[in-house]
Order: structure tokens, then C-alpha cells, then sequence
């Protein structure tokens, strides 16, 4: 499965704020270290994981000093064990602490993204079905924890607002039903993906009458499921979602469904433990 290709321009400006947030004026405990101190460091992980952020530790040096060496031993999406070093370091001892910090949270969020979206996929890997994210990510590391989430063997829903309509509650009363949101959504922006959040039976025929292209089953519960499944055969695309966990997500897509998505994939990160010391 290919990797969501993030820009490079969005991982610049994810290190600059994070090297901004934490380094500020300047870093007043690694200037008591002489100037010249030159090092090799080394980073482990202290537990098995997914790697994943290469491509943010590297900048976040890079933009530190283009001149530290990083010697990589993983790449993304490799299952590390614990004890495992992940890559080494040469150079100034300043620069090197001074990013420690900064590279270090962007990997160890990010393998926890990763790590986790694996747990996912892995409990429904022998049905047809994929495990979407949603937009509950870290504010500021969308397309960041997007990328990790691909990395664990899930994919991605739209990334924002503006990439593909879903049409939930609150548009279809403001609309005036879910026939003119379609259509409207149609009128506006012909050539984007448009789907329908259900809550009944009822709905869900509606959505299907208007067009849509995929529609969303909100909280149904696994009979209910099936009976959508069976009635969007050859119609629709559809998605699960709402309270999904990993206790019943493999009953979830043992009914059929095309995806199921799931907030828990960004949301519920707990970060991988890592760490850097001197050699």
C-alpha cells in the first residue's frame, strides 16, 4: 500500500513552529556546552512499534544544522522491536541536544499513529474491508498524522473540508432535505466525491435516491448493518461509523461494509517511548 505523499513545504512548516515553540530566543542549556564540542548519539526505542517521521527528524535537523549527519538503520512503516536503534547522529553537540526535543516528539507521535492504525487493520485483515481516519487530528499535524496513519496499513478519508463533501445532520436541516444538499453539492463542485451521513433506513434510501456516492451509517447497530449492506449492494459505497473500537470492530466489517472509520486512529495516540543518548 502506498504512503500518503505529504509536501515538503507542510513538514517545513510543522518543524519551524515546533522548533519556534520549544528552541524560542535560543537555547540557554546547550550554549553551557563548548562551542566545538563535537558527538555521536545515538536514538532507540525503548518498545515495539511502526516507525514512522523520518522525513520530520530529518528537517527538524536540517533546519538546526544542514551539517549533522543522520545514519538511518529504519524507514517508515518498518515494525521495530524494542532495544532497536532506529538511526546515529554526528556532529555539534549544541545543535544535536538542541533538536533532540522537537525530533523526538515528531517520531514518537507519529509511530504512535502508525503502531496503532496497525493494531486496526491487523483485527480485520481477513475481511475486505479498510479502516478509514477522520479529521480529529492534532491541530497543526494534519497531513502529519494522515501519513502515519498510512504508514500502519489504513487509509485516508478527506483530509479537510474542502476535498470531498460529507453531508451530515446539520446540513441536511439547513438544506431542506437530503435530496437539494446532493444537488447542491453536485451544482457546486461536480467533480468531488459526495457522501451522506444516514441515521435510519429511511435516509439511507434517500441518499441512494439522490446520487450520492458513498453513505455513511451513523451508530447502526450490526443487524441494522446488514440489512444497509444489503440494501446498498451495487448502489453505494458504504462506511461505518460511531463508537467503533477495537472490541467490535471486526463484527462491524463482518457485515459487509466497504470502510469503517474511526476517530481512535489519531485521537487515542499514545506516543511510542524513544530515546537519544551520547555515545
Amino acid at each position: 500500500m502506498a504512503f500518503l505523499q505529504v509536501p515538503q513545504s507542510i513538514i517545513e512548516e510543522n518543524v519551524f513552529n515546533a522548533l519556534k515553540e520549544d528552541i524560542g530566543d535560543g537555547d540557554i542549556t546547550a550554549e553551557l556546552i563548548p562551542q566545538d564540542n563535537i558527538s555521536l548519539a545515538t536514538v532507540i526505542s525503548r518498545e515495539d512499534c511502526v516507525f514512522c517521521g523520518l522525513d520530520w527528524f530529518e528537517e527538524t535537523y536540517r533546519q538546526i544544522d544542514p551539517e549533522i549527519l543522520i545514519d538511518w538503520c529504519v524507514d517508515d512503516g518498518e515494525h521495530i522491536e524494542a532495544g532497536q536503534v532506529l538511526c546515529t547522529l554526528s556532529g555539534s553537540s549544541q545543535k544535536i541536544v538542541s533538536g533532540e526535543r522537537a525530533a523526538l516528539n515528531f517520531v514518537q507521535t507519529l509511530s504512535g499513529t502508525a503502531t496503532l492504525s496497525a493494531v486496526y487493520a491487523d483485527r480485520i485483515k481477513d475481511t475486505d474491508c479498510k479502516v478509514l481516519d477522520t479529521r480529529k487530528t492534532i491541530p497543526g499535524l494534519r497531513m502529519a498524522q494522515k501519513y502515519a496513519v498510512s504508514c500502519g496499513g489504513c487509509e485516508n478519508h478527506r483530509i479537510g473540508l474542502f476535498d470531498a463533501f460529507l453531508i451530515k445532520e446539520n446540513h441536511i436541516n439547513a438544506c431542506e432535505g437530503i435530496a437539494n444538499a446532493v444537488s447542491e453539492a453536485r451544482f457546486h463542485n461536480p467533480d468531488l466525491p459526495v457522501e451522506v451521513e444516514v441515521e435510519n433506513f429511511d435516509e439511507l434510501r434517500q441518499a441512494i435516491d439522490a446520487g450520492a456516492d458513498r453513505v455513511l451509517l451513523d451508530n447502526f447497530d450490526t443487524d441494522m448493518m446488514k440489512q444497509a449492506v444489503d440494501i446498498c449492494k451495487g448502489k453505494i459505497i458504504t462506511e461505518a461509523s460511531g463508537n467503533i473500537t477495537l472490541g467490535n470492530i471486526h463484527d462491524v466489517a463482518a457485515t459487509g461494509v466497504d470502510y469503517i472509520s474511526t476517530g481512535s486512529l489519531t485521537k487515542d495516540v499514545k506516543a511510542v517511548d524513544l530515546s537519544m543518548r551520547f555515545d
